[in-house]
């Protein structure tokens, strides 16, 4: 990663990969550090069927890019599903779930603003905790149910 006084570059086969299980995967592009807290961003592999936790996020505003597959996205009331270059915004304090319906596995690209949802990730890539309540109340995320979709 080249970082300078006016931004960061993290080149194609660069950034933190963090291998959930053999199938999933997150690779740390933009951690919130490099960029002054404004974001962080990453890129995760999911399987067919994974889903989300039903959640919220107190200080951050998130989006999800589909790159490959096809993502259903429930963002308040709305569920929506869409392949490659749908786009999903959700704002923060509004309960959210995705899940991969697709019948293979897809990657989508998540970016939180500011970069305070996404130190969970940061943190669990580093230390492999798993998420308690204190880990969440920390990142400023809420679980609110079962993912409905």
């Amino acid at each position: 990663m080249a970082m300078g006084a006016h931004g960061v570059v993290v080149l194609p086969g660069q950034g933190s990969v963090w291998n959930i299980s053999q199938d999933r995967s997150l690779v740390l592009k933009l951690l919130g550090g490099a960029t002054g807290g404004s974001i962080m961003l990453f890129e995760e592999t999911v399987p067919a069927g994974t889903k989300s936790w039903f959640h919220l996020h107190h200080d951050s505003d998130e989006v999800a890019y589909v790159l490959s597959g096809e993502i259903t996205f429930k963002i308040g009331d709305e569920v929506t599903a869409g392949g490659p270059g749908t786009c999903a915004f959700v704002p923060r304090g509004v309960q959210h779930a995705w899940k991969n319906s697709g019948a293979e596995a897809g990657r989508v690209l998540f970016l939180y603003t500011p970069a305070a949802a996404g130190g969970l990730v940061e943190e669990q890539q580093r230390t492999h905790e798993r998420a308690g309540t204190e880990l969440l109340q920390r990142h400023g995320w809420e679980i609110v149910g079962p993912n409905p979709l």
